[in-house]
């Protein structure tokens, strides 16, 4: 009987054993919106991916996905847990997966901004406002899903001339990304276009920039838009406190190299409270219910 007994045991150690190392070889898993070029975002985030398994003494792979809303879709599938969401996929995302949360922030995303930008040949300048010359032009948003890309241009173009994009400029199209926007207006493929200003600056200080060409005509105010968001689901699948440790990753990110890359100056915590006005003009524009 004790002999029983202790094989009771001795089973029933081995398999908690089991399930343990189980959980701790699972892999967490995140992505990010793809905003550019898909080089540079897969070398960003393997980066991102080596800090952070070394912080959460798991195994953390980054992977690449097509467009906004196989973002979306990956984080409410579940295949990723943790995402690098604009202001709006990050609204649309946590709708969809009940108890996710905004966890840190870019300290430039509390306010961030837009820049319109037109073609040499509009003949369009620097204005405090939209200016009404672009009316008739053609015109390119970025990603239909992206808030700098596509939610805030909108909103302004609605705002000022009273009419939808359509009924403003002669041609609208969406380029995909904000990096193919700029290439798009400043090859004179489109007019003027529509892209978030870390791209801006970030390709004017590599030089990559023909400014002869193309110029900013307008900066927008400011919104918040990027953040890290996580599934609330993640402390039953890597252990209790898991999200936790992983906002205060975040938070202690500090390798000038990694936020350089982002363009960022550092992670500062974020709230899903946060993005109540992108989810509003979200409603107010149709995009979301």
């Amino acid at each position: 009987m004790i002999t029983r007994q202790i094989r009771k045991w001795l089973i029933s150690g081995v398999l908690a054993l089991v399930a343990t190392s189980t959980v701790n070889a699972q892999t967490f898993v995140f992505t990010a919106i793809p905003d550019e070029d898909e080089t540079r975002l897969v070398e960003r985030f393997r980066g991102i991916a080596d800090y952070l398994s070394e912080q959460l003494e798991v195994d953390v792979r980054y992977i690449p996905v097509k467009s906004y809303a196989a973002a979306v879709s990956a984080f409410r599938n579940n295949q990723v847990q943790l995402a690098w969401f604009g202001g709006l996929s990050g609204v649309q995302a946590r709708a969809l997966v009940p108890g996710s949360e905004a966890l840190a922030q870019g300290v430039e995303d509390q306010a961030f901004y837009n820049y319109f930008i037109a073609h040499k040949s509009t003949g369009l300048e620097r204005a405090d406002k939209l200016p009404e010359g672009v009316r008739g032009k053609t015109f390119t948003f970025g990603s239909k899903g992206s808030t700098s890309g596509r939610l805030i241009p909108e909103y302004h173009i609605r705002d000022q001339f009273k009419e939808p994009p359509e009924s403003v400029f002669s041609r609208v199209g969406f380029s995909g990304n904000h990096t193919r926007t700029l290439r798009l207006v400043e090859s004179g493929t489109y007019q003027v276009g529509a892209l978030n200003y870390k791209v801006w600056d970030k390709e004017l200080e590599d030089g990559n920039i023909n400014t002869d060409d193309v110029k900013v005509i307008w900066k927008t105010p400011g919104f918040p838009n990027y953040q890290w968001t996580i599934r609330g689901d993640v402390d039953d699948r890597f252990g209790e406190g898991f999200k936790n440790k992983v906002r205060q990753a975040l938070l202690n990110l500090d390798d000038p190299a990694l936020l350089e890359s982002f363009p960022r100056e550092g992670f500062i915590p974020a709230s899903n409270d946060d993005y109540e006005p992108i989810r509003s003009v979200a409603s107010e524009l149709g995009i979301i219910d």
